[in-house]
């Protein structure tokens, strides 16, 4: 779907910072948009906010959501899972994980099997009930592997705008869900200093997709979303990056690295 995009010409200060620290990255495009939460005003939206992309794992935070809703996960650590062969993960994730070793070292497998205990039905309910995205969560064409993998450079795709969007519904309880989801949800999203803000988010490292759902290595992404707080006041943001060419570090630390130093910066008043 997002093969092939122009290269912006005109970078803002925000959008440029994504790769400041690093002459080996080069933009296809990039957003960083910041949103007061409370009144929902849009505060800075530099760059190209409106495509969408596959989550990755910042889908890990409506995940969240979706365990704790449906007392599939229960505290911060539990349940403690133990690491099988037929997870297929990379050599870090053999070992037991609990909610908070999830959302932190972002294991796929342990998000897989959330899914699966789920199950097709009460899964898609979610993703609709969420307004999440497209909501397409067919996953890679003619395997049959939505409930595993549809978030992972994959049908399902959502925007800059979408993310701070959804994490705003969040805030603000407005999804049908039980109040322990959010509270727990909370209670796990890792949390972050940028200068006196006090930031709670997640990361995302993927790869642009075609019509066809293959994944363009040449086109890898990294997102950082989540919210923020100073002095009691509340702001959600959305950052994304998209790369020309492989890149030589996992995007979406390097987004997150870049979004806690800059972020004092940008909420600073301009005259």
């Amino acid at each position: 779907m997002f093969a092939v995009f122009s290269f912006l010409a005109a970078a803002p200060f925000a959008q440029a910072q994504a790769a400041a620290n690093d002459p080996a990255l080069k933009p296809v495009f990039e957003c960083t948009l910041i949103v007061d939460a409370q009144s929902g005003a849009t505060l800075r939206r530099d760059g190209t906010c409106d495509r969408r992309v596959s989550p990755a794992s910042t889908f890990k935070v409506p995940l969240a959501l979706m365990g704790y809703d449906a007392g599939i996960l229960a505290d911060a650590h539990t349940p403690r899972w133990d690491y099988k062969p037929e997870f297929n993960a990379i050599k870090r994730d053999h070992r037991p994980v609990d909610p908070t070793i999830w959302e932190k070292d972002s294991v796929v497998w342990y998000s897989q099997q959330i899914t699966r205990k789920l199950g097709n039905e009460r899964f898609a309910g979610y993703v609709e009930n969420f307004t999440y995205g497209n909501g397409d969560i067919t996953g890679n064409p003619g395997k049959k592997d939505g409930l595993t993998h549809s978030w992972l450079s994959s049908s399902l795709q959502i925007s800059p705008d979408e993310q701070a969007a959804f994490i705003k519904r969040i805030l603000d309880h407005k999804l049908p869900l039980s109040a322990k989801a959010y509270e727990m949800t909370g209670a796990i999203l890792p949390a972050f200093d940028a200068g006196d803000w006090k930031v709670q988010g997640k990361t995302g490292t993927g790869w642009l997709t075609n019509k066809a759902g293959a994944q363009n290595r040449n086109r890898p992404f990294g997102w950082f979303v989540g919210w923020g707080e100073k002095d009691g006041r509340k702001i959600v943001f959305a950052r994304l990056f998209v790369n020309e060419g492989k890149s030589p570090v996992l995007l979406g630390p390097k987004v997150r690295a870049n979004l806690l130093a800059d972020l004092p910066g940008l909420m600073k008043p301009t005259n």
